[in-house]
């Protein structure tokens, strides 16, 4: 999985002109990408690891101030751009394969006494947030899982 975080003071997902989804902030706004290699296993780490990051005011988390969350999925973390003009989506996990590894990143999140709003999966939406500091984190579950470098 790759997620880009964003702590927000406000967050709002549309589709067809119509709200699906937001949060008032503090808060995290989360671009989540999945692969095919995820697992449930893999959203529930990465779950664990947001909702405990010490990223809002005062360097506290979602989960010690029981802050809001807005997740939207987003195949397009998984673009490829190595190669000529046209972006890859190869690496990212089709439909059937990701919907329900993001529905259980969201459960894992509301396991974690989160309150999680969502966009639409599949649906075009428009993403509108406002960013606070700004702190914009990428999180990649393949890098979480090396040894660090000394």
């Amino acid at each position: 999985m790759r997620i880009v975080l964003q702590v927000v003071t406000g967050a709002a997902v549309t589709v067809e002109d119509r709200t699906v989804g937001s949060i008032d902030g503090p808060g995290l706004a989360l671009l989540v990408g999945i692969t095919h290699s995820d697992t449930v296993e893999t959203a529930q780490k990465l779950a664990a690891k947001i909702a405990g990051l010490r990223v809002l005011p005062g360097e506290t988390s979602c989960e010690s101030r029981g802050a809001p969350v807005l997740a939207v999925s987003q195949f397009t973390l998984y673009g490829d751009v190595r190669k000529g003009r046209r972006p890859s989506w190869s690496a990212a996990a089709p439909g059937p394969v990701s919907e329900p590894l993001f529905d259980a990143f969201v459960a894992a999140l509301g396991e974690r006494g989160l309150t999680v709003a969502t966009g639409e999966f599949g649906a075009h939406m428009e993403v509108s947030l406002v960013n606070d500091g700004p702190m914009t984190l990428v999180l990649d579950s393949d890098e979480l899982e090396r040894p660090r470098r000394p």
